[in-house]
């Protein structure tokens, strides 16, 4: 099978980004109002003119099977079970976004992924298996969850410089907890770290066009997907 030339979609609650390579992207407001249909719409017009053959979804939900299992905080409702492949029309793989911007930033051993978004996306790689997390949820001293410290509402209410320190002590335990080589910082809000301590590493922007690739990589002796999506 010749390879799979892959439009990538890493969806926001406040953007949607479309990559068709790691230089060709185009971009479109979510939000609220965004159903699926509109979704389905909106991307299908906006690479109307660019030729390819597979899509790869990074969506802001935990995702089981290609299926959305909850609807995302900060679009409209109706994603769970939504059929993408059959809405967009070509083979479709979807994965949560912060597994996509993993995957793509993934360079062996062991790795904790974390997005310091609009909330904290969160996932843990090795060998050839990702396991998307839910970190964001955990119960933190003081706040009601984690994210609502390293997120978007967090940055808003400490202002950068506390907000960093917050963030540097809970990405340093993390790191522990997971017995992790290394920490990939990705997300908007990841460029306000400017010094990372070690072990620790800022994403890139690209990386989550490779991990929209890489879902569609096959292992040479299998046949199988490379990459094993738990």
């Amino acid at each position: 099978m010749a390879k799979a030339r892959v439009l990538v979609a890493d969806i926001g609650g406040t953007h949607v980004k479309l990559m068709i390579s790691a230089r060709e992207t185009r971009k479109f407001d979510s939000g609220k109002k965004v159903t699926p249909q509109r979704l389905m719409e909106l991307i299908k017009e906006t690479a109307a003119d660019w030729d390819y053959d597979a899509i790869s979804l990074g969506f802001p939900a935990p995702i089981k099977e290609g299926r959305v299992m909850k609807d995302p905080n900060h679009l409209a409702r109706g994603w769970i079970g939504w059929d993408f492949a059959k809405s967009l029309g070509t083979r479709t793989r979807v994965i949560n976004d912060a597994a996509m911007q993993a995957l793509g930033s993934y360079h062996g051993g062991r790795m904790l992924f974390l997005g310091l978004g609009t909330g904290l996306g969160s996932t843990l790689i090795w060998e050839r298996n990702v396991l998307p997390l839910e970190l964001g949820d955990l119960p933190y001293p003081g706040i009601h969850r984690i994210e609502d410290l390293v997120g978007k509402h967090g940055l808003e209410k400490l202002g950068p410089r506390k907000w960093l320190r917050e963030v540097e002590s809970i990405v340093a335990r993390l790191k522990l907890a997971f017995i992790a080589d290394y920490v990939v910082l990705g997300g908007g809000n990841a460029r306000l770290v400017e010094r990372p301590p070690e072990g620790i590493e800022l994403g890139k922007n690209e990386n989550a066009y490779r991990g929209g690739q890489r879902l569609w990589e096959i292992d040479a002796r299998s046949r199988q997907p490379k990459w094993r999506i738990l």
